[in-house]
């Protein structure tokens, strides 16, 4: 049985990641789906005004809603699927199932991006290989500083208003 764990917070984007993968486990193979409902998090200052134990009851009715649009549909073909909702952080979590399913399962993280467009759909992601840190390619990182295009007349304004105030 393949064991796929995928971590949703949007149904319907949910599905458009889904569909592929569902479409190739139609081969005749029996998929495990385990659900991960990633509720939006909330401020700190919520606290003020919401209890403990109502957040929680939020979260779990979201996570109620969400599993109800998206159960019939994995349900429909040759699927057996379980429901968690994400109550610590996502890496913990993850490996709390790896011990509980086994460490071949996949992760399919069908979460919407925080920002429309900034990322593409994402794939299958098969559990990392391990690599040495020594042969492992050092990850590049670009960073894109705001452009000052305003700091010259914004300084040259300000040392104008200055001067105006100490001549008066």
């Amino acid at each position: 049985m393949d064991t796929v764990i995928v971590y949703v917070d949007d149904a319907e984007y949910a599905r458009q990641l889904i569909q592929p993968a569902l479409a190739q486990g139609a081969t005749g193979q029996t998929t495990h789906w385990v659900l991960v409902a990633c509720a939006p998090r909330m401020t700190h200052r919520i606290s003020k005004w919401v209890s403990h134990s109502a957040r929680e009851s939020w979260r779990a009715k979201w996570a109620d809603k969400l599993f109800a649009q998206l159960l019939p549909w994995l349900e429909s073909g040759n699927a057996q699927v379980s429901t968690v909702l994400a109550k610590t952080p996502l890496p913990e979590l993850m490996e709390q199932l790896q011990k509980q399913y086994g460490a071949q399962t996949r992760l399919l993280d069908a979460r919407r991006p925080k920002q429309e467009g900034a990322m593409a759909p994402q794939a299958f992601v098969p559990n990392p290989p391990a690599v040495s840190a020594i042969n492992a390619p050092a990850p590049t990182v670009t960073v894109k500083k705001p452009s000052r295009t305003w700091a010259l007349p914004g300084t040259l304004a300000g040392l104008f208003c200055m001067m105006f105030v100490a001549v008066e």
